[in-house]
């Protein structure tokens, strides 16, 4: 039986990428889960979408406010939000904000570049 690999990150050592002109991420995946380091310009829109992903977002600075069945939700610094698997949901950046993204199952489309609902008008 093979021992796992432990792998240590830094979060400085990771470039960024490019989502939008307005929003830009890091990730880092495990084999069942994934956690992303997210900054959104004051303005910024996430698209509707929903994923099979459960999601829990953590506000380090800042403000989003989500759109989730009709409802708005709004999460500030400090606070958390459980998006549950399949539930279509929509962010605005209220202010310039960072967040911390965890997701189970990994967003396979995140690391295919196939989360093209970003760029649809």
């Amino acid at each position: 039986m093979s021992i796992p690999v432990v792998r240590q990150y830094r979060w400085d050592e990771i470039a960024p990428e490019k989502v939008t002109d307005m929003i830009s991420r890091k990730i880092v995946t495990g084999d069942r889960e994934m956690i992303a380091q997210i900054w959104l310009k004051k303005g910024a829109i996430v698209p509707t979408h929903d994923h099979v992903s459960e999601q829990i977002t953590y506000i380090f600075q800042g403000a989003l406010r989500f759109t989730i069945g009709g409802e708005e939700v709004i999460v500030r610094e400090g606070e958390v939000l459980h998006i549950p698997s399949s539930v279509p949901h929509q962010a605005e950046a209220l202010d310039d904000t960072f967040e911390l993204d965890i997701f189970s199952p990994i967003r396979q489309d995140w690391l295919d570049r196939t989360d093209d609902y970003f760029h649809k008008k």
